[in-house]
């Protein structure tokens, strides 16, 4: 995958002439290369351009409005889950470390590479200047990778928690040094792209009258350089990230939904156990009592399990899609040099401006998925969204009842009793039917 502000750019590579194909009206600009270099060009025409060329057409404002609602909810949703993590100790889990560094990627990319991204889409010329040419490329791929890693360690700590768990220990500490290393390998690993990218006029005769038809793209040595860099690109931030994060939710899923819910047996020869047998001791009705506890706290804890793996697993599949369009077009046309001389450059325009946006939605979703699939972070949202429509007083009222409720929650988790045994028992007896139906 390429830089996504300057894809669209190379399908006008080489080009003098601005036709209707290109520019979807009437009008042509002919560059004679033999004129002086110098020449002033009647202003007519550049106001015409940025009247007719530049004014956006209609599918253009909706892509406007596409772009602006994707920022807005990724800024706030993504700063929403931050600050879930950090106000609250109980929501500081090795999973949730990973989340944030998520989020942190995606507000970067937002607030840094999306306007510029819009800007690009609408008026096809670059604007920034040729040192941001350099750092926003630069940023946009290191958010990638940082964002591609964190999901990579997520599904390897979960695949340890769940189907090795006695050959790691995950704690928030190695968290911690896993996220430090995910950036500093993201930063050196994009070098390359700050390094070939440069800002160059399509036109040089316009280059001293206005910034139209500047562009910011890459420059290679050799035509082989950028086939080779794009094929490993697509191969280590997409195709074997993928490859080996579904194998492990694979056998995450084989491990948490194929399988006999723990103590079903026990708990069923309980509950069935004849009225005329003689009754236990307190002794062993004690035992038993603790018994039907530890089987209570881990069904609970393989129901958790399931829901956090359900979670990620529909965040891996939202991000593998969404990076899914680009990855493809981007190797269609810097490896094979699919687009090179098509006649359709309307239909490609569009597919590379949707394909951006989705990059770009991809950041927005993952916190709605994070609202509908985890109870603790829609409670914090809610919490969040109650402070900015009541008073100070009222928010602080708000913040001291939820941290009292998360505490009591955390209390009855750890040290109360659990549901009785006949409560135990209905539930294997559900969870049992479920897994008949996935066998």
């Amino acid at each position: 995958m390429t830089t996504v502000i300057s894809a669209k750019w190379d399908l006008l590579d080489n080009c003098s002439t601005l036709s209707p194909s290109t520019t979807g009206t009437d009008f042509q600009l002919n560059v004679s290369l033999d004129k002086d270099p110098y020449a002033n060009y009647d202003e007519e025409i550049l106001h015409y351009l940025w009247r007719d060329y530049l004014f956006p057409k209609l599918y253009e404002w909706v892509l406007i409005v596409g772009y602006i609602v994707v920022f807005v909810v990724a800024l706030a949703g993504n700063v929403l889950v931050c600050l879930a993590v950090w106000r609250n100790h109980h929501m500081r889990t090795v999973t949730n470390y990973f989340i944030v560094n998520l989020s942190l990627a995606d507000v970067l990319v937002t607030a840094i590479c999306l306007p510029a991204s819009l800007v690009v889409d609408i008026t096809e010329s670059w604007f920034f200047g040729p040192t941001l040419c350099k750092v926003i490329p630069y940023l946009q791929t290191v958010s990638v990778s940082v964002s591609v890693l964190t999901l990579s360690f997520i599904a390897l700590d979960r695949w340890y928690a769940i189907c090795h768990p006695l050959k790691f220990k995950s704690t928030a500490k190695r968290a911690q040094n896993s996220i430090i290393v995910i950036w500093i390998a993201s930063l050196l690993m994009m070098v390359p792209q700050a390094i070939v990218m440069g800002s160059s006029s399509m036109i040089p005769e316009l280059a001293n009258q206005t910034q139209l038809f500047s562009v910011c793209d890459e420059h290679w040595a050799d035509d082989v350089y950028p086939k080779v860099y794009h094929i490993c690109f697509f191969m280590v931030t997409y195709l074997a990230p993928l490859c080996l994060m579904f194998m492990a939710y694979f056998q995450i899923f084989r491990k948490l939904w194929c399988r006999q819910i723990p103590g079903a047996g026990t708990a069923l020869t309980h509950k069935w156990l004849p009225r005329s047998q003689k009754p236990l001791s307190q002794k062993e009705d004690t035992a038993a009592s603790h018994c039907s506890s530890a089987i209570s706290a881990e069904t609970k804890q393989l129901r958790a399990r399931r829901k956090t793996a359900r979670m990620l697993i529909v965040v891996l599949l939202v991000f593998a899609l969404c990076y899914l369009p680009i990855s493809i077009l981007n190797i269609l046309k810097r490896v094979f040099g699919y687009f090179e001389n098509t006649n359709d450059r309307e239909a490609i325009y569009a597919w590379f401006t949707f394909s951006h946006w989705l990059v770009y939605a991809n950041s927005a979703a993952n916190p709605i998925i994070y609202n509908f699939l985890s109870g603790k972070f829609r409670e914090e949202f809610k919490a969040a969204f109650s402070c900015c429509t009541k008073s100070f007083t009222a928010c602080r009222h708000v913040n001291v009842q939820h941290v009292k409720r998360s505490t009591s929650q955390k209390s009855l988790t750890g040290n109360s009793k659990f549901d009785s045994i006949s409560k135990v028992t209905e539930h294997v007896a559900v969870g049992k039917g479920s897994m008949q139906r996935w066998t």
